[in-house]
């Protein structure tokens, strides 16, 4: 964590298809607790791929200048929860009027939590890495699951309006993955199975790996519907 701040290690100024139906910009957070061999960006989430931080400063000065142009941001990474500044960034944000969205891992369900309380967030995407018993070999470091059944729970529970997503990954996941994420998640609002992209990968093993078809990605989005009524998916 840094102290009283951020760490942004890059800055995306406009997007049409993140904040779902919204004009965003994107902060890109320094830092991850998860190794996730198949993440597309190690320049986040490896110490020694970070780039100097783009000063705070200067996103704030941009947001101040881009009101009423653009309607939201959205907070990624890495993992933006890890970043002691958070709630101070955002509420600073927010005060200009922007919508806030938040992509977590869901590894810290007191955060997420605080950040509803506090009415900072407006949107989360919460990744749904694998099925539980498989969570800490997917994610390439040992995790706390019950803190991604709290994160869940609080989640569907509490916040204003969310989407869970898994990246689909060769490898790991398999129909019966998907049959138990879809009970892990069930009766939530909406998820998003994606395929994943390996030009740029954390580990070199999954570096030029072959994605699962249209029909594969369709068939695992049958699976979840059976708990969760809307499915999409990005291929």
């Amino acid at each position: 964590m840094i102290k009283n701040t951020i760490s942004i290690g890059g800055f995306n100024k406009f997007s049409l298809i993140d904040y779902p139906g919204k004009t965003c910009a994107i902060i890109f957070t320094q830092g991850c607790n998860f190794r996730c061999p198949y993440c597309h960006n190690p320049e986040l989430v490896l110490p020694h791929l970070f780039e100097p931080p783009i000063p705070v400063s200067n996103v704030l000065s941009f947001l101040k200048k881009r009101k009423g142009l653009l309607e939201a941001v959205e907070l990624t990474g890495g993992e933006p929860t890890m970043q002691e500044g958070l709630l101070k960034t955002i509420k600073q944000i927010k005060k200009m009027g922007y919508l806030i969205k938040i992509d977590s891992n869901g590894s810290n369900p007191d955060i997420i939590k605080k950040l509803i309380d506090e009415q900072l967030v407006d949107y989360f995407a919460v990744d749904i890495k694998a099925p539980l018993e498989n969570y800490s070999e997917v994610c390439g470091t040992i995790v706390d699951t019950n803190k991604i059944s709290e994160s869940i729970n609080i989640i569907m529970q509490y916040a204003p309006d969310y989407e869970f997503r898994t990246t689909a990954i060769k490898k790991i996941h398999t129909k019966d993955s998907f049959r138990k994420i879809g009970l892990l998640i069930k009766g939530a609002k909406r998820y998003y199975l994606q395929n994943a992209h390996y030009d740029k990968t954390v580990s070199e093993k999954f570096k030029n790996e072959k994605a699962f078809s249209k029909e594969e990605m369709h068939a695992f989005c049958e699976e979840i519907k059976k708990n969760v009524k809307h499915c999409y998916l990005r291929i």
